[in-house]
């Protein structure tokens, strides 16, 4: 399982440079809260739950992109509460933050709204599997989580596999064997999700998903700009002598990006849930201004640095993301070079069948 993002509030947290996230959801918002007017019938899950609402955010990390989500959908619902029964105020919520055991929940309740309009909780553990009893629960909200694969297929550092990923860190440039088994991993990982929501959320309920994702028919391999220049850097380190080679041919990074071909399918297959809208957006606004690149580096150490501290150590780690630093300029020019699209997402409404 891969790490969860820098803890605390200092100059690498994640905490203090998530705003790649904040603008992915800043995107959103306005279309998050027109589909939940629409379609969440909110008199009739009330009917069930004694007036209170009952919200989890699932990855929720340490803040603050996750009570700015939070305060959007609580709006939400309640206008169309209101729309409904012309009285929202006996509605009550509650939010129930989710992220790994290892997650800094101190940073996040410490940075609680303090005039927020809900009763909040913690629940650590993975939401691959069940955190809710039985119906309990009346949405969910996954953002930029669920490309974070549970854990890295065997088979890519099994030397005797075609799968074998030598040299490479990703499936970026990889060959289709390791593609194909990145993405095995990804539709199992979403079944998982999928089924364990399907137990805890009501019938009517809904998901919410905000992901990285790609077009349709882009080549899968062909996605992780960065993840190729991290690589270059460690191909780099090996040929100094200064890590091994078997330290690179091991180590994978767990994410995936996926399409809505791909997202649609395993919905499809699972069963539990019906689309209500799910669409690949950009989340900048203006494609044609410059994007923020020094950031982009910072933002990679905030929420990788634990997968790579579990994997080469401090000493690596740390030569590393100074490395990156050095030689920013050569990421630069591979993202102009790529023509990659930098901001695509895909954004999921599914209800509950």
């Amino acid at each position: 399982m891969a790490a969860p993002m820098n803890a605390g509030s200092g100059t690498y947290s994640y905490a203090n440079n998530s705003s790649y996230q904040r603008t992915g959801f800043n995107s959103a918002k306005n279309l998050i809260k027109d589909v939940l007017i629409q379609s969440v019938d909110v008199k009739t899950l009330m009917s069930s739950t004694s007036n209170t609402f009952t919200i989890t955010d699932l990855g929720c990390s340490t803040g603050p992109n996750t009570f700015l989500a939070m305060e959007n959908i609580i709006h939400a619902i309640e206008q169309k509460y209101r729309s409904q029964a012309n009285d929202s105020s006996c509605l009550e919520f509650q939010v129930f933050f989710n992220d790994q055991v290892s997650n800094d929940f101190n940073t996040l309740f410490a940075s609680l709204p303090v005039n927020r309009n809900y009763y909040a909780a913690g629940v650590p553990g993975s939401f691959r599997g069940r955190l809710f009893p039985n119906s309990s629960i009346c949405l969910a909200y996954c953002a930029s989580s669920i490309h974070w694969l549970s854990k890295i297929p065997e088979q890519l550092v099994d030397k005797n596999s075609k799968a074998w990923n030598k040299g490479k860190i990703h499936y970026t440039d990889a060959r289709d064997e390791v593609v194909s088994a990145y993405a095995a991993q990804f539709d199992e990982d979403m079944d998982g999700f999928l089924n364990a929501r399907g137990k805890e959320i009501v019938r009517g309920g809904m998901i919410v998903i905000i992901s990285p994702g790609v077009p349709d028919g882009v080549l899968a391999n062909h996605v992780g700009i960065t993840f190729r220049f991290v690589e270059s850097i460690l191909i780099a380190m090996v040929k100094e002598g200064l890590i091994k080679q078997d330290e690179v041919d091991s180590f994978n990074i767990p994410h995936v990006y996926p399409s809505v071909k791909q997202m649609s399918k395993i919905v499809d297959k699972n069963g539990c849930f019906s689309v209500v809208k799910m669409e690949l957006r950009n989340t900048r606004t203006d494609l044609e201004a410059s994007l923020d690149r020094d950031g982009a580096i910072i933002h990679l150490r905030a929420a990788m640095e634990g997968t790579f501290l579990r994997h080469f150590g401090r000493k690596t780690a740390e030569e590393l993301f100074k490395r990156t630093i050095q030689q920013k300029s050569e990421l630069y020019d591979m993202l102009d070079k790529s023509g990659s699209e930098v901001g695509a997402q895909i954004f999921a409404v599914l209800v509950r069948k």
